[in-house]
């Protein structure tokens, strides 16, 4: 059977209002006791280990500190997902990346798991820089590409959105078309071989299958939101590709449990009925593929994999 993963940003409530421009993300609200929990269910009913991206700000607090524990104790690889989640790594400076990297690093290890290995960009935000920075700490995979021609459409969504004080240069342009759908080495140095394992998107269409997608469709409909799902695992067979599945703690919670995210892909779904549908989807998947965390994942595909150049990466500050 072939591998499949699965994998969850752990996005909180703060980061959501903090990108969309509503200064409630500055009072730090939370939704982390109510998702994790739910979450780690739903893997555990299925019998999952997974990857939890984590961010360094959340995991410098409590709430923050005690999931990375509780998914460290339940078996889950725990990842780098930036210290500040912001969208804009892009534009950040390689020394502030570094920082990033570092601080994050060590609040996941004081929370008591692992020294992280793999990396994800908040808003698939990925630069040449960046990948030498997280070569050179030792890290094995970055998972931030998101390989679709939808970012500009869902840029201007955003932009339609949020307030007048809301990020608007997010999700990149129309050529994250032409990269590859499956995992690849970048090209970065001589010995250097840091992998990337891309969030899927279906295969031919390259039109996102990851859980708010998912859960907009089934806003409209749930048979079409799973029919759309079965293509896409199908279609991911056809052609040989690996799906890597990303999901978000808004997969599992209702609009009343994230105030101020009415904007969100799929808000209208009731926390109940999303928990439902996540548990038909890793299903589908488990029916398909033996399913396992991004690092597993990275790990079983190690050997062989073609090289890809950085060169239509910017580098930080240019």
């Amino acid at each position: 059977m072939s591998t499949a993963s699965v994998s969850l940003d752990l996005d909180n409530l703060w980061a959501y209002l903090k990108t969309h421009g509503n200064p409630e993300w500055e009072r730090r609200p939370s939704f982390l006791p109510t998702a994790v929990p739910r979450l780690l269910e739903a893997f555990g009913t299925h019998g999952l280990t997974t990857t939890v991206f984590v961010v360094g700000a959340d995991v410098e607090r409590e709430d923050g500190a005690q999931a990375v524990a509780a998914i460290t104790k339940a078996g889950h690889e725990v990842a780098n997902h930036s210290y500040g989640h912001e969208p804009w790594l892009h534009r950040y400076s390689r020394d502030r990346l570094q920082a990033e990297l570092a601080r994050t690093e060590d609040a996941i290890v004081a929370a008591g798991a692992p020294r992280p290995t793999g990396f994800r960009g908040p808003g698939y935000s990925v630069t040449r820089d960046l990948l030498e920075l997280l070569a050179e700490r030792g890290y094995r995979y970055d998972a931030s590409t998101l390989p679709t021609w939808i970012g500009p459409l869902a840029r201007a969504y955003h932009n339609r959105t949020a307030p007048t004080g809301g990020e608007r240069d997010l999700f990149g342009g129309f050529s994250r078309v032409r990269a590859p759908n499956a995992a690849y080495r970048w090209r970065i140095g001589v010995g250097i071989g840091l992998v990337e394992l891309p969030v899927t998107t279906m295969p031919l269409l390259r039109v996102p299958i990851h859980g708010s997608y998912l859960l907009q469709l089934h806003q409209v409909s749930p048979r079409l939101a799973r029919g759309y799902f079965t293509t896409a695992l199908r279609l991911c067979r056809a052609r040989k590709v690996q799906p890597s599945l990303l999901l978000h703690p808004t997969d599992v919670l209702g609009a009343a449990e994230a105030p101020g995210m009415e904007f969100f892909p799929g808000m209208a779904v009731p926390g109940a009925r999303k928990v439902e549908f996540l548990g038909w989807v890793l299903g589908a998947l488990r029916a398909h593929f033996d399913v396992v965390g991004t690092g597993e994942h990275v790990a079983r595909l190690a050997a062989g994999l073609r090289e890809h150049d950085t060169g239509l990466l910017a580098r930080c500050g240019g």
